[in-house]
Formats: C-alpha cells, sequence, structure tokens
C-alpha cells in the first residue's frame, strides 16, 4: 500500500512539473510562431514592394513606348527570386503589356483594381500573396506592376519549426522529469509518511505514533513542517484525551458493575421482604375462606377472593420486575439462534392451549441470527404471546414473523391483525408497568415489551413498533453488526 501511494504521489509529482513544463512552452512556441508569421509577413510585403518598385520605374519607357519586348526584358531579372510565382506590367488602361509566369497555372488573367488615390495595395490569400502598385511619371499613372509571391516558404517554416518545437519539448519535458526527480522526494516524503502514519493511527488506535523526519530548522519550516508539527501535536492532544477518557470509562465501568450488584443485592432483597409478608398475607386469606367461610356471607367471599387475586397478581408482579433485572444483569453468550424455530414452537405451544383458536401463522423455515438463546427466546416468545393476546377477540388472526430491510440493515418483525394500539401512545409501549389496554380487556403486567427492549438493547439493536386502532401492530427489532447470521 505504501508503495502504491508513494508511486502515486511521485507520479502526480512528476506529471505536474511536466505538465507546468509543457504548457509553459507550448506558450511560448504558439508566441513565437505568431511573432514570426507576423514578421515573415510584413517583410514579405515590404521585399514586394520594393521589387515592384523597382520594375515599375525601369519600365516607364516601355510603356509609353508601347514595347511588350523591352517590358518582358524588365521582368526577367525576377527569375532569380524564389518566391515570385508570377508577375506583369499593365497599361493605366489595365491592358497587359508584358507578364513573367513559373508556373503556367500561376499566369496573369487580370489585376485587382485600386482604391483611386492609392499607389499601392497587397492581398494575402491562403497560398499567395497579390501586391499592386502604381507606375507614376512626372505625376501621372502610366500602369501598374502586378505581383505574385507563393507562401510555400511560410508553410516550410512552420513545419522546420513544429519539428524544432517537438525536439525541444522532449528535450524540456526529459529535464523536468529528471529535475523533479530530484525534488520530489522532499515533498512526497513528508505526505507518504502522514498518510502512513495517520492509516496507523486509524487501525490500531496507536495515538503515540509520531511522523519523524528531518524538516528545516523551527525559524526555516515550510507549509509541509508546519503541517507535520501539527500533526504530532493534534496526535499528542488525542493520546492525552483518549488515556482520560480510557480512565473515565474505567471507572464509570467500575461504578457501573458495582451499581449493577447493588441492584440485583436489592432485587433479592426486596423479593425475599415482599414475598414473606405477602404470602402470609395470601394464607391467612385462604385459612379465613377455608374456616370462616360457611359464616361469611356471598359479599364476604367476594371480598377474600379480591384479596387472593390481588396477591397473586402481586406475586407475578414482583417475579416480573425480577426476571426484568435479570435480563438486565446476566452474562451474555453468543452463539447462533434459528428464530425461525423459536417462532414455530411458541405458537405450536399456544396452539396446543387453546386449540379453539383459527390463527394463521406465516415465518420463514429458517431464520438464524447470532446472539443469546435464552435472551432472544424471551424477546420472541413476549412478542408472539402479544400478538397472540391482542388477536384474541377476532374470530380468525393472521400473525406474521419475518424480515425486511430498514435503512439498509436487516430488521425482524412480528406483525398481527389484532385490537392494535394508538399511534399517539406509542412512547409508552416499551417502559415497564405501562398498558395501552385495560386488565379485563387483555391480562398482563405491562412488564413484557420493557424487557424485549432490554434485551434487545444489549444485542445493540433498536426495537420500535408500528400500528393503529382495530389496524393490528407490527414490531420490529434490529440487531448488532455483530448479531446477523445466514439465513
Amino acid at each position: 500500500m505504501a508503495v502504491a501511494r508513494t508511486k502515486s504521489i511521485s507520479t502526480r509529482l512528476t506529471l505536474m512539473n511536466m505538465l507546468v513544463s509543457g504548457v509553459a512552452l507550448l506558450l511560448a512556441c504558439a508566441a513565437f510562431f505568431t511573432y514570426d508569421q507576423i514578421t515573415f509577413r510584413q517583410n514579405l510585403v515590404r521585399t514586394l514592394s520594393a521589387q515592384a518598385q523597382i520594375v515599375g520605374s525601369n519600365s516607364v519607357s516601355a510603356i509609353l513606348f508601347n514595347d511588350p519586348q523591352a517590358a518582358a526584358s524588365t521582368l526577367a531579372p525576377l527569375k532569380t527570386s524564389h518566391n515570385i510565382a508570377s508577375a506583369g506590367i499593365f497599361t493605366s488602361d489595365a491592358r497587359l503589356l508584358a507578364q513573367y509566369v513559373r508556373d503556367p497555372q500561376d499566369a496573369v488573367i487580370g489585376v485587382p483594381q485600386l482604391v483611386p488615390g492609392q499607389v499601392e495595395s497587397y492581398w494575402f490569400r491562403s497560398t499567395h500573396l497579390i501586391l499592386v502598385r502604381q507606375i507614376i511619371s512626372e505625376g501621372k499613372s502610366v500602369g501598374f506592376v502586378y505581383l505574385r509571391a507563393d507562401l510555400k516558404e511560410i508553410d516550410q517554416r512552420l513545419r522546420r519549426y513544429a519539428l524544432i518545437s517537438l525536439i525541444v519539448l522532449f528535450i524540456s519535458l526529459l529535464a523536468a522529469t529528471l529535475v523533479s526527480a530530484a525534488f520530489r522526494r522532499s515533498v512526497s516524503e513528508p505526505i507518504i509518511q502522514l498518510a502512513e502514519t495517520a492509516q496507523k493511527v486509524s487501525r490500531n488506535k496507536d495515538y503515540t505514533t509520531r511522523v519523524h523526519i528531518s524538516t528545516p530548522s523551527s525559524h526555516q519550516k515550510d507549509e509541509l513542517g508546519i503541517l507535520i508539527d501539527s500533526f504530532n501535536d493534534m496526535l499528542s492532544e488525542l493520546q492525552k484525551s483518549h488515556n482520560e477518557l480510557e480512565q473515565r470509562v474505567a471507572e464509570r465501568t467500575r461504578e457501573l458493575v458495582s451499581t449493577n450488584r447493588e441492584l440485583e443485592a436489592f432485587s433479592y432483597s426486596v423479593s425475599h421482604d415482599l414475598r414473606g409478608p405477602l404470602d402470609a398475607l395470601n394464607g391467612f386469606a385462604y385459612v379465613l375462606l377455608k374456616q370462616y367461610g360457611p359464616r361469611l356471607d356471598q359479599q364476604g367471599h367476594e371480598l377474600i377472593e379480591h384479596i387472593r387475586a390481588s396477591g397473586k397478581r402481586m406475586a407475578q408482579l414482583i417475579d416480573s420486575l425480577l426476571n426484568l433485572s435479570r435480563v438486565s444483569t446476566s452474562a451474555m453468550r453468543h452463539e447462533k439462534v434459528d428464530l425461525g424455530s423459536i417462532a414455530k414452537a411458541i405458537v405450536e405451544e399456544l396452539s396446543r392451549n387453546a386449540p379453539e383458536r383459527k390463527v394463521e401463522f406465516v415465518a420463514p423455515e429458517r431464520e438464524e441470527v447470532y446472539g443469546d438463546p435464552h435472551l432472544l427466546s424471551l424477546v420472541m416468545e413476549n412478542l408472539l404471546r402479544n400478538a397472540w393476546k391482542y388477536t384474541s377477540h377476532h374470530e380468525q388472526a393472521h400473525i406474521e414473523f419475518g424480515r425486511t430491510a430498514n435503512d439498509g440493515k436487516t430488521a425482524y418483525f412480528v406483525k398481527d391483525d389484532g385490537s392494535g394500539f394508538d399511534p399517539r401512545n406509542v412512547g409508552r409501549l416499551f417502559q415497564p408497568f405501562q398498558r395501552l389496554h385495560s386488565v379485563a380487556d387483555f391480562p398482563g403486567n405491562g412488564v413484557g415489551l420493557a424487557t424485549v427492549r432490554r434485551i434487545i438493547q444489549r444485542h445493540g439493536g433498536e426495537v420500535w413498533a408500528q400500528g393503529g386502532v382495530e389496524k393490528g401492530a407490527t414490531f420490529f427489532f434490529t440487531l448488532g453488526s455483530d448479531h446477523h447470521g445466514n439465513s
């Protein structure tokens, strides 16, 4: 990984240097080419103008005496000019008196008209330059000189300069590569060490690691040196904060363990202290009913039965409170648990105890997770018994256990079409001893869902519910990332 990072940073630095050098050189070449083109064209126009002036001065007599042969002799020296493709001498009425043509296809056909009062003018075309100059004699125009020069030399110069530029560009890029290789190590090495140190700290949580690299003296440090010092200072602060946090966590853990032990001892003490008077109360009520029952009227019998029922309910509440305490403090063991099999076993038992019920139950064949088998069995039992209980007022009921996705996480659910609940009271569902229905309608002590919540939280998950009045209820729960199995 370090080699890949080294190659990446070094390559980027080299490419950056080559790119900067290449762009600068290309801009310089483009400016030079532009300047050369403008200068070459201006020189070419000046050269043609001087030649046209010489030809015009030497051809005045030939025009005045209408001597084509003399005019042709005047044009003959142009053969030595390699850039002149054709030339002509015209009279004032635009009649061709004589011409010079290097190539027949460049024959002089006509002369462009000058603007009145203009002595000379020129026109650049794609492949040639045309220059026309008046021939003046005694202040009067007696004719025109026509010169046509091809621009092949410009193309040759461009190709020559392009070849030279490519060679210079190649040499410059090679030099930039060699130079950057000498300097990039001083830039890439600190960055690589910073990246490796950051990765090591993130992976091993070792805040004692530091970046050690030779940097300039303190009064001459560059940005990289300042960055390295700041990074090391940050690690020092993180190390200090980490040590303080570990110390605080250790103290809180000791306090929590101590509190849990005290809570467990208190729970058992409360159980023992409450059960004695409660058992005595139930016993005296039983003796009173057996021995003095014949002497009591119907109202007396009912009062004693109420006392016994209240005592029995109080005993159930004490047991539920103790079970809730054990769920929060008992040791956990993790292994593969099949929630599908557990759900089917629970519903089969409920069906045997109430064969008259018509309940359709749907569940997958297997639904494996990792967790505490006993605690997860309590979760499934509480949720399924709730679903069974709250569908008891319907002739036919549907209960389903399954799996779904929630925000990219796996969530499990128990769904029923029973009496449901008011969504405004959903926050009370998982509070101990909080009930949304009367005991007369649906018996219970209000601890089951609180137990489910404690167990799911111990597994690193969440539990929530959705439902409506007489629209059924669905209870969802997730398990921590380390608790999912393969179904």
